[in-house]
């Protein structure tokens, strides 16, 4: 009986040992990493066309190294003007456009622009699947002079139904920053 217990005892352990081994391998698990934002292009257009300014940011070496480079344009008061974000990553060669990306998963995506300038407002000009705002398009208008900060923040999963977010209020819209950026903005006669 003993004998008989401990072949059973050992054909046991073999079998636990035989299906406990694994036959295939592993599927890789395969994070979602961020795309590596270098440069921001925000690029206004009159509304009658007579106009085109450039602001850019660009950071190539990442946080803690050189200065990012910052470019400003001055605005004109009583303007309108079509605005386009562009988003690189220009350490890639070809440079990668990242704004192709954030497009494609518009709705995983929301620009949020904040101001401290009494005579400036912002609109959406754009939209994902659901019919909220990506913010890759907008239009800017102006009124009186004035000087101040515009920061751009680009969250990614955002809660856009959460409560003002549609309206670019990103208190309440939780998300992960993947750029924000600050561009001094001075509206001139």
């Amino acid at each position: 009986m003993k004998t008989t217990f401990k072949l059973f005892a050992a054909m046991f352990a073999f079998t636990a040992l035989v299906a406990c081994s694994e036959d295939e391998p592993e599927s890789p698990v395969i994070p979602n990493e961020e795309e590596l934002i270098t440069t921001l292009k925000w690029q206004l257009v009159s509304q009658d066309e007579q106009d085109t300014l450039n602001f850019l940011f660009r950071d190539l070496d990442g946080d803690g190294g050189n200065a990012p480079l910052v470019e400003t344009s001055d605005l004109k008061a009583n303007t309108s003007y079509n605005a386009r974000i562009s988003l690189l990553n220009e350490l890639e060669n070809p440079v990668e456009d990242i704004t192709l990306e954030v497009a494609a998963e518009a709705e995983d995506h929301q620009f949020f622009y904040e101001s401290n300038l009494s005579g400036l407002s912002l609109s959406y000009a754009d939209s994902d699947l659901n019919g909220k705002p990506v913010g890759i398009l907008s239009t800017i208008t102006t009124t009186d002079e004035s000087s101040g900060n515009l920061s751009i923040t680009l969250l990614h999963m955002p809660d856009k139904f959460a409560n003002g977010v549609e309206a670019g209020d990103r208190t309440a819209a939780g998300g992960e920053t993947d750029i924000s950026v600050s561009f001094t903005i001075n509206v001139k006669p």
